[in-house]
């Protein structure tokens, strides 16, 4: 298998495991093994019904994303891939290092909140840094975007931005989500009033305005992109953006309403993580761009008759 396509999988079953954990917890079977690691309830193989089969799938399913990650990061090496794939790499595998221990320790210590949180920010991290080696495992093809170099600063000034409050989203929303406090608030209001008065209010309320912030800024570049010419490559990526953004929102209106019910929880994760690969994405294409030292790039210089029969030249911009 190429390393494309093995890096094409290993960000499929990442992103199938993203999704998957959302489950273990909406179900509340994270403690289905009990407070035991790499054992199950004192085995190998445990009794495979409930709880214990919910934790335990996601533990396998870990398992085989390890080893793919190893094979993936050997064949990069062997492969004497070029600097930024290589880099990416071993942030993979250190990544996986870390999620290990960090998955270690949630079981441990009964499900810490902050702890599993920041689990799902490196389980994100760790999909970029396959995404990386997935986009960047190919020769690149030659893009004709016409952007000047402070073009392409500012826009990639922007997708970092972009990048960094969906992380920031991400990691208040797994808070809210794991500490039960995702009701403390109506879908519009925090019970008798619109401001929020206790500490859970207040949380759930900083990541609804996060949210409306990433709304705003989004639906501002997807403008920008089409207002200033940046092209179609990023019209259409910003416009993506906007419409998941939209559709989350959604979701979370929905979620709430519901009383966090299942389906549309599931779903509140299976968006937000595709957002994040989507900017993720984004932000790599950027990259590639910058690379390739701009988009400006001269014609050949070509020799055109002239009427006294003498020869010119001329240049031009593709």
């Amino acid at each position: 298998m190429s390393i494309k396509r093995l890096a094409l999988l290993t960000a499929v079953i990442t992103f199938g495991l993203i999704v998957f954990g959302g489950y273990v917890a909406s179900s509340q079977s994270g403690m289905g093994c009990g407070p035991e690691w790499p054992l199950c309830n004192g085995k190998v193989i445990p009794n495979l019904q409930g709880d214990t089969l919910i934790e335990f799938a996601h533990r396998v399913i870990g398992a085989v994303l390890g080893i793919l990650t190893i094979i993936l990061f050997v064949k990069v090496v062997r492969a004497k891939m070029e600097h930024t794939v290589r880099r990416a790499a071993y942030w993979m595998v250190a990544l996986l290092a870390l999620q290990v221990v960090l998955g270690a320790i949630i079981v441990w210590y009964h499900l810490p909140t902050f702890i599993i949180a920041g689990h799902l920010i490196i389980a994100m991290l760790f999909l970029a840094c396959v995404l990386v080696i997935c986009r960047r495992s190919t020769k690149p093809g030659r893009h004709r975007i016409a952007l000047s170099n402070q073009q392409q600063k500012k826009i990639t000034r922007h997708i970092k931005v972009l990048l960094g409050l969906v992380l920031l989203i991400l990691f208040v929303g797994a808070y809210v989500k794991h500490d039960f406090i995702g009701t403390s608030c109506g879908w519009a209001t925090c019970g008798d009033s619109v401001m929020p008065s206790t500490g859970p209010e207040q949380i759930q309320t900083i990541h609804r305005m996060l949210g409306v912030i990433l709304a705003v800024y989004s639906l501002l570049l997807t403008y920008w992109s089409f207002a200033k010419g940046w092209g179609a490559s990023f019209q259409k990526r910003f416009s993506f953006i906007s419409v998941t953004i939209a559709v989350q929102i959604v979701l979370g209106i929905l979620t709430i309403v519901t009383a966090i019910d299942i389906v549309w929880a599931m779903l509140h994760v299976v968006v937000g993580t595709l957002l994040f690969a989507i900017v993720a994405e984004a932000n790599i294409f950027m990259a590639t761009l910058a690379k390739e030292k701009g988009r400006i790039v001269p014609f050949v210089i070509k020799q055109l008759p002239m009427k006294n029969g003498k020869s010119g030249s001329y240049s031009g911009q593709r």
